[in-house]
């Protein structure tokens, strides 16, 4: 087989996303034939023997889960005092990451998997994936700040350094009621930090609930808070057309 750089064979064993695997390179902890490896570094994964820590690394079956996140839980999976991380509330065996980020106070749909390939295509900004909310505003909504939202609008961070944001679809959902505020609909293509929650403060709307329901082509649909289940072979293919991601091998349940 043609040598494949290393933070690609890494990721496709199942051990985080290519930017997470040139973490583990960088730190010096992975090695090709017994040299330790750089970034940059390629290796033949049938004729090589590539370690990670001293344990030699072999490709995992893929795994594909769905998970409706409850509020307070942490997507990571570092733990953040007794707050409890979305690997905690699913019993699957093996390594598993959550893809992209989801606040710890937003709730909704989260995948994990092992697929590090897959986990690059749909966080990587340069592919754009769309992800879509229902987002609670307990404040009146104006016509001229849903405007601005969809163009576009400068925000600033938690360090007070500004950064503008992207287009976005922005809708009110007419089907339920809030008093003076609404249920917005927002499809977005980036993932800034507390993106959504920033908006709506610069916008002057307060932000109550932030609910994912759709990553790319797949959707939250009926999965009840706190369950997670593993797609069906009719969404894998859909995500993996989607994203451009190679035909994974059949995956473990």
């Amino acid at each position: 087989m043609p040598p494949e750089r290393l933070q690609k064979l890494l990721a496709a064993a199942g051990f985080g996303s290519r930017h997470a695997c040139e973490d583990l390179i960088g730190a010096g902890r992975v090695r090709v034939n017994g040299a330790v490896a750089h970034i940059g570094d390629k290796a033949d994964p049938v004729s090589d023997r590539v370690t990670l820590d001293g344990v030699a690394v072999e490709p995992e079956a893929p795994v594909y889960i769905m998970l409706n996140k409850p509020r307070g839980v942490v997507s990571s999976l570092r733990a953040q005092g007794d707050r409890p991380t979305v690997r905690d509330l699913v019993s699957a065996r093996g390594r598993l990451y959550p893809v992209g980020r989801l606040d710890t106070m937003s709730e909704g749909l989260i995948l994990l998997t092992n697929d590090g390939e897959l986990t690059n295509r749909i966080t990587h900004p340069r592919y754009g994936h769309e992800k879509e909310y229902r987002v609670l505003v307990l404040s009146p909504v104006r016509p001229e700040a849903l405007q601005t939202w969809r163009r576009g609008l400068v925000i600033k961070d938690e360090d007070g350094k500004s950064e503008r944001t992207g287009p976005a679809q922005v809708e009110i959902d007419t089907s339920e009621r809030t008093g003076d505020g609404a249920w917005l609909r927002v499809v977005m293509r980036e993932g800034k930090k507390h993106q959504i929650r920033r908006i709506g403060e610069a916008l002057g709307m307060y932000v109550a609930r932030i609910v994912r329901v759709r990553i790319g082509t797949l959707l939250m649909g009926a999965l009840k808070t706190g369950e997670w289940r593993h797609l069906t072979p009719a969404e894998l293919r859909g995500l993996l057309a989607a994203t451009g991601s190679p035909v994974a091998r059949a995956p473990r349940k």
